[in-house]
């Protein structure tokens, strides 16, 4: 691929200003889109089973919003039927990042992802015969079923040890013939396609090419800017997908001081400085502005690593440890829990003395958000400021 010369020239602050604005923390957000405006935004918000505050997908909105509440994340995502009226979702579950709630409007561009699954020749569990099409005659007779519902998700208590109507039904989702309407008590809940997806965008009339070039230019518009390599991990193209199409996806070549690689950038972005108010706000460890490492690392000079699948004697922040952003900078992390209406910062990570009240007030919001009514600090790392961070709490809620 030959890249053509970059006309626009980034210091790194610029870059980190951009994705902040990309990202929807720096600047006023829409607060009439709300939390479907912010899903439209992304582009994507990752799933994940994990919940300590709130699960991930919670988190997103309200990292941006502020306290939403979590009933209405849940109803933004996923709409109910209205009275006399057939359901209409604005979103649909699919495998994007990883396992993610995408804007509905995206699903004819994950057309050549369904092509590829239909394709595999391999596969982790075996489809006993008939199960396929019994899976798809109950969901036409009896409606949005969950696995359990269809005949049962495992067959052991083994988590991966799944019933044969649980691999013909994720087997169905993968192909787009069902598709996933809503989590219930985090049970996805399965419905036919043709039923749920509007017919307008019920079709996989796209070639690959144009899916590609789509998902490429909308993951430069939720980044900013970024690398051919950011680009590739946000909807998780390979390499070779968005050099095909990036010349033509409307993205433009730009420099960046420090970055050492090509990079381009959304052309909307460049037209005007980003300014405005900066988001202080703990992020879940599945944000997009964070979720790939290396890009953190290049932007916000900022190593983190989930350990929630570390060995606890080797976790060196704690289970679910969660950035803290203030001013646009990342100024430390929190790995917090829940004692009853007590929120718990089991360990605090804070970038020296003037992290203090940015984190505090960080913990502040998010225990009013979760309807915790004190704060407990337990562990921080730099043992000198435990005590300016407790004064801080107390300070900011008497």
């Amino acid at each position: 691929m030959t890249t053509p010369r970059p006309t626009t020239n980034l210091s790194a602050d610029e870059a980190r200003r951009i994705a902040l604005r990309a990202q929807g923390f720096l600047g006023t957000p829409n607060r009439r889109a709300g939390v479907r405006g912010i899903l439209r935004h992304l582009g994507a918000v990752q799933l994940d089973t994990i919940s300590v505050l709130a699960r991930s997908h919670e988190l997103i909105p309200y990292a941006r919003l502020g306290a939403v509440g979590r009933k209405t994340v849940e109803q933004a995502y996923w709409t109910t039927a209205s009275e006399g009226a057939p359901s209409a979702p604005h979103a649909f579950e699919y495998w994007s990042h990883a396992a993610c709630i995408l804007p509905v409007e995206e699903w004819p561009h994950f057309a050549f992802r369904r092509r590829a699954y239909l394709n595999r020749p391999h596969w982790n569990h075996d489809l006993p015969d008939g199960t396929y099409d019994q899976v798809i005659k109950q969901l036409r007779s009896e409606g949005p079923l969950t696995a359990t519902e269809l005949g049962g998700a495992k067959r052991t208590s083994e988590w991966w040890d799944w019933s044969g109507a649980k691999v013909a039904v994720e087997r169905a989702l993968m192909y787009g013939e069902v598709v996933c309407v809503e989590r219930r008590g985090w049970k996805r809940v399965y419905d036919l396609a043709e039923r749920a997806i509007p017919e307008a965008l019920l079709h996989d009339e796209l070639d690959d090419t144009e899916c590609l070039r789509r998902l490429v230019r909308l993951a430069g518009q939720s980044l900013g800017v970024g690398t051919r390599a950011d680009i590739a991990d946000y909807h998780r193209l390979k390499g070779e997908q968005v050099d095909a199409v990036i010349a033509d996806s409307g993205l433009v070549p730009v420099t960046v001081e420090g970055w050492g690689k090509p990079a381009w950038a959304d052309p909307a972005a460049l037209e005007t400085p980003p300014r405005g108010r900066h988001r202080t706000t703990l992020l879940s460890p599945f944000d997009s502005l964070i979720w790939e490492r290396a890009r953190t690392e290049r932007i916000f000079g900022f190593t983190h690593r989930l350990e929630a699948y570390v060995p606890k004697q080797k976790r060196v922040h704690g289970y679910f440890a969660m950035p803290v952003l203030a001013g646009g900078h990342l100024v430390g992390r929190v790995d917090p829990a829940r004692d009853g209406r007590t929120l718990v910062a089991k360990q605090v990570t804070l970038d020296g003395p003037k992290a203090v009240p940015a984190v505090a007030l960080a913990l502040i919001e998010a225990a009013g958000w979760v309807d915790c009514t004190d704060v407990r600090v337990e562990r921080v790392d730099a043992p000198e400021l435990r005590e300016p961070l407790v004064r801080e709490l107390t300070r900011a809620t008497a």
